[in-house]
């Protein structure tokens, strides 16, 4: 209120206040703009001839459906196609970029990639994964910063209901030391470190024994405690323990406190006359007075070294644009070095300098012409990935099968209808304009519909996510002959069969058929073989538009990104 007053008593004082804030709100939106030309700047300067190798911008449609699967984890709409290529504006993939970054679908794409980044799709042990995976949501709803999350993933305990979810990270490991030890390693420091377990690294030199036990340091003394009353697990810790390892190939003995890779170990304080707030036994969870465990949060976030925030830059890259800077993501070492070194120190620098804002990192890549560039090869072009001449062909994860097969065929857009409907009956006064609404109808659409992502999720996940488009027996039957599909394909309520079915101009009809699953149109050559494969039903129109529409999400162009 003083500022107020002040502000409002000396108009000079307010006129330059308000110049100083648009300095540095135009200061800002420059320092943005700089990134994502830095980084085509970057990629271009790796190569004197990349000016005559580079593929052109990709076309709006490619642009589009490519946006909406790395964004929001599913294809467009029909409509929101035409919408989009209807737009004659200068700037309206930057807007599109912008209205998808907010948008409740974008929110739970992230959800869905980074359960799966930190968790591998593990089953649900000792924290449901519904909670688990509303706290993803939350997280990532709010922006949350990845130095928070990685800091509440592992030092949350799991003993109040506040910090439950995020102890899935280590409670659903049950803090087994040596998976839990590698885990980190990957997911945090982009290092594969389980070789060094027992001797340091027979083929990368950079990879010694006393990494892995500098990070097992922090984790030795604590345990899997199971309160013989409530049944439930949480994380206890004792106050002593030192970590030891022999080299197998050596017989060398070492010893470590904890410490991130090379850093400084960091040494326990002098041990207190009682050095417990709770010592362990049977019936009561050990919490020492200083835990080695609670040290890890502030040394993996350290800005004191490179691999952290290298690695989220790289994982985020790979998000978007389909290759890692680094590859494998997590076999960082002095032997594979980035294919653009500069480019990774400038991504992570960034992070760093904005509070790891990863949504940020993701708008400022999709900005750039890297991004934004055809996946068709110039005829002279080398087919080198590492160039980024062009754009890199992805196939969809389940989760973005499962949501873009739901899309194509009406599924999404009868149960948005459906339950928006309801909603508006049951609470007359409610705001179906505002941001809350939005993300309160995805909630309940999704929740709707899970159960069929988690049957996708079956049938095409693995350990490793998918790299190539080779189906196995049982996803292809799935696709071809499943019960699922066919009760989509069945004409109904306006889906995409009932909407085909309903067209008396064949022409059309087909681009709809294209639009609603392909995001493109059709060719005359496609529109004239359509025509002609549904003459070939005869009056069985129907049977004739269900296997064209299963034709088509079977085909590799539905199964990729663009």
């Amino acid at each position: 209120m003083q500022v107020q007053r002040l502000l409002a008593a000396h108009p000079r004082l307010r006129f330059f206040v308000g110049l100083l804030w648009f300095c540095c709100a135009a200061a800002s939106a420059e320092d943005a703009t700089r990134l994502h030309q830095q980084i085509d700047r970057l990629i271009a300067g790796s190569d004197p001839d990349f000016a005559d190798r580079v593929s052109p911008p990709s076309s709006d449609v490619a642009f589009l459906r490519r946006v909406h699967l790395d964004l929001t984890g599913r294809i467009p709409s029909a409509v929101q196609a035409h919408c989009f290529l209807a737009d004659r504006t200068a700037d309206k993939r930057t807007r599109l970029i912008d209205r998808l970054l907010t948008s409740p679908e974008h929110v739970r794409h992230l959800q869905y990639v980074f359960d799966v980044v930190l968790m591998q799709r593990r089953p649900e042990k000792h924290v449901k994964l519904a909670e688990w995976r509303a706290y993803l949501f939350r997280a990532f709803r709010d922006n949350k910063s990845w130095d928070q999350l990685t800091q509440e993933l592992v030092s949350s305990d799991g003993a109040s209901a506040a910090n439950r979810a995020a102890a899935r990270f280590l409670l659903d490991r049950e803090l087994k030391i040596g998976e839990t030890t590698r885990d980190i390693g990957r997911i945090f420091l982009g290092r594969d470190l389980q070789c060094a377990q027992c001797h340091d690294h027979p083929e990368i030199d950079d990879y010694l024994q006393r990494h892995y036990y500098g990070i097992s340091a922090f984790l030795q003394r604590s345990y899997l405690f199971t309160d013989p009353k409530a049944k439930q697990a949480t994380i206890g810790e004792k106050a002593d323990g030192a970590v030891k390892f022999t080299s197998v190939f050596t017989s060398e003995e070492g010893q470590t406190q904890p410490r991130i890779l090379d850093l400084p170990e960091i040494a326990d304080p002098p041990v207190a006359e009682e050095p417990y707030v709770s010592k362990p036994d049977k019936t009561t969870r050990g919490v020492p007075k200083y835990s080695r465990r609670l040290q890890l949060a502030a040394a993996l976030t350290s800005s004191e070294h490179r691999a952290y925030r290298q690695n989220i830059a790289n994982r985020l890259w790979a998000l978007v644009i389909g290759r890692g800077l680094v590859e494998p993501l997590d076999m960082f070492h002095e032997a594979n070095p980035p294919l653009h070194p500069d480019l990774l120190a400038l991504l992570a620098n960034d992070l760093v300098q904005h509070d790891y804002d990863m949504r940020r990192t993701l708008r400022e890549i999709m900005l750039s012409q890297t991004y934004q560039r055809s996946s068709e090869l110039m005829v002279d072009a080398e087919p080198a990935d590492d160039r980024y001449y062009a754009a890199l062909l992805k196939p969809l994860t389940p989760e973005q099968l499962a949501w873009s097969t739901m899309q194509a065929t009406g599924v999404v857009q009868l149960t948005r209808a459906e339950i928006s409907n309801r909603l508006e009956k049951e609470q007359p006064d409610l705001d179906t304009a505002s941001p809350d609404y939005a993300f309160q109808l995805e909630q309940a659409v999704h929740d709707e519909l899970q159960a069929h992502v988690d049957v996708f999720v079956e049938v095409f996940a693995s350990t490793n996510e998918p790299s190539s488009l080779n189906a196995t027996a049982d996803q292809a039957l799935f696709l071809m002959n499943g019960a699922l599909l066919a009760e989509w394909l069945e004409p109904a309520g306006g889906n995409l069969s009932d909407r085909l079915l309903a067209h008396s101009d064949r022409s059309k009809m087909v681009h709809e058929l294209y639009f609603g699953t392909l995001t493109r149109a059709p060719t005359d050559t496609e529109i004239r073989f359509v025509i002609e494969f549904l003459d070939s039903f005869g009056d069985d129109q129907k049977s004739g538009i269900q296997e064209l529409i299963r034709t088509i999400l079977c085909s590799a162009e539905f199964r990729l990104n663009h």
